[in-house]
């Protein structure tokens, strides 16, 4: 039986994991992924179950997890933002040479004009990387069809699958055809061949060659993927590509009918039999796809391909930010003026001005006044530098803050303050939040102490992952014994609540550990104000 519902991508993609059989969601909250994990958390099917659905402490291990659950038989899952893989990539690619055993897929968001990121990167690149198949949503309905699709590749070709979003199918509903009853999750079993799973060289040797072959039956299974279509044109003039949700935006100028022959792809390997079908039939090629030009890259020089080839590597669409319908719009009426007319602009009407609103710390936020005591104390040294990290308290860098001086990625602030501090930098301060140092700080606090590295680290602990939404912190409770299990001296490691009235407190504190030459930790704690608003409308009820 079918019905419909309004859902987000993220949603559409969740749901269809639990109705394909789901047994583990693993995942670090990351926007625009987190929706997906928070689904499951929710799902009814998913609780009486009781699908594994638990926030790990960052992507790798979500992905080694993912991966053992894929070892004994079951299907999983492991979400994550695109920056998310850069952390996960060690087991990911590696789990390439393993393989997977009960259906394995890697999500991986994309996050096209940094609405909450610190980068555009592509992670198609990373599954060509790996030698694994990718798909590649261009709707809700494809992003729910894919889940169950996704696991029977990963099954039959025993290798996981990476699924990539984009913000803007993460965040946006569509109506969605989805099964009313969910399939049976797989049995406990194991892999065939054991071997594969140790990687020591004498293994890997044996297993790559077959990884090249099987990448090359994955071309051959996108050539006919119900996900990849070639559709006649009547103007042979060009020919499009269009990927992903990039497939949406052309079919939104056209209204559905382009009339043009199109090239859509949304499984990988690059269909090429299908691009070159295409390359014979037109005089120009356009490729429309969203982030970086990873097809049009692909196709340049390596295709006997006659006819020109326009995309973002040519200018005719930007490189930078978000794709828009209106980007596709005006690319193809620069290419072909006579078939759609770029859009008509109005320079002599006014426009209201808005005024944009920076984002802030909240009002009551803990990580405010830790904030203010840190300045002020900083005011009595000639060059102190301070070292941020990624959270809500980044927003520690804008007016009237100005208090951090590097932000890089998660963990970097305790690293970056031990470089500096080997350089000769004093004072040097490290700023981070409480998941993200359980996230991958504590690997970096382990250097400082095994060194005692003249740094003061302030862990600005919230007790909860605050800038997706709210999310449990997998050290709540447990920071000042984990920092005393790693080593820091028990009188250079101190907890303070980050209260108004703990102000020149604080300072002092923060004064005293500057000046101790060697390691110490300052776990300054303060519930976000946001979840204290929700647990106390929870106690009210």
């Amino acid at each position: 039986m079918k019905e419909k519902r309004l859902l987000l991508g993220d949603e559409a993609f969740a749901l269809g994991t639990i109705n394909a059989g789901l047994s583990g969601a693993y995942a670090y909250p990351g926007t625009p992924s987190t929706e997906i994990t928070e689904y499951i958390q929710e799902n009814p099917v998913a609780k009486e179950r009781r699908i594994h659905s638990h926030w790990s402490s960052n992507e790798k291990t979500a992905m080694e997890s993912a991966l053992g659950m894929s070892y004994c038989g079951k299907r999983a899952y492991v979400a994550m933002k695109h920056v998310g893989l850069n952390v996960a990539a060690d087991p990911f690619v590696n789990s390439a040479m393993t393989g997977a055993n009960g259906g394995l897929l890697v999500v991986a968001a994309d996050d096209p004009s940094m609405h909450s990121s610190q980068n555009e990167q592509d992670s198609r690149f990373y599954a060509d990387f790996a030698l694994l198949p990718a798909l590649e949503p261009s709707n809700q309905q494809e992003a729910y069809d894919m889940a169950a699709y996704g696991f029977e590749l990963s099954e039959k070709f025993k290798l996981p699958v990476l699924v990539r979003f984009v913000t803007r199918l993460s965040h946006s509903r569509g109506v969605v055809e989805v099964d009313t009853e969910a399939a049976p999750e797989n049995a406990l079993s194991y892999p065939d061949d054991q071997r594969r799973w140790v990687l020591m060289p004498v293994n890997s040797k044996a297993r790559y060659p077959k990884l090249i072959e099987d990448y090359a039956a994955l071309e051959k299974i996108a050539e006919t993927s119900p996900f990849n279509s070639l559709s006649a044109g009547s103007d042979m003039r060009l020919g499009i590509i269009a990927s992903g949700i990039a497939y949406n935006y052309l079919n939104e100028v056209f209204d559905g009918k382009c009339p043009f022959p199109v090239l859509k792809i949304s499984q990988y390997p690059i269909p090429t039999a299908l691009v070159q079908q295409l390359s014979d039939r037109t005089e120009s090629l356009l490729v429309i796809e969203e982030g970086q030009p990873f097809i049009e890259q692909k196709l340049r020089g390596t295709l006997n391909l006659r006819p020109r080839l326009y995309g973002k590597l040519s200018g005719q669409l930007p490189r930078t930010g978000e794709l828009t319908p209106d980007a596709v719009r005006d690319c193809i009426a620069s290419l072909c003026p006579d078939v759609i007319s770029p859009r008509e602009t109005t320079p002599d009407v006014p426009r209201q001005v808005v005024m944009p609103r920076p984002p802030a710390l909240c009002q009551g936020c803990g990580h405010r006044d830790v904030y203010h005591a840190l300045i002020d104390t900083m005011k009595e040294y000639a060059s102190p530098r301070v070292f941020g990290d990624i959270g809500c308290y980044t927003l520690g860098w804008l007016s009237p803050f100005n208090a951090i001086d590097t932000v890089v990625d998660m963990g970097a602030s305790i690293t970056m303050a031990k470089g500096a501090a080997d350089a000769g930098q004093h004072p040097a301060v490290a700023i981070i939040g409480d998941s993200t140092f359980t996230h991958s700080g504590m690997t970096g606090l382990l250097d400082a102490i095994n060194e005692n590295s003249n740094v003061l680290i302030i862990i600005s602990d919230n007790y909860t992952t605050g800038m997706t939404g709210g999310q449990d912190s997998q050290g709540t409770g447990k920071l000042y014994e984990i920092c005393m299990g790693l080593g820091v001296d028990p009188d250079h490691l101190h907890m303070i609540d980050s209260l108004p009235k703990n102000y020149e407190d604080m300072k002092a504190l923060f004064k005293k550990e500057i000046d101790y030459p060697g390691c110490s930790v300052i776990i300054s704690e303060r519930e976000c104000i946001q979840t204290a608003r929700r647990h106390a409308k929870q106690i009210k009820k």
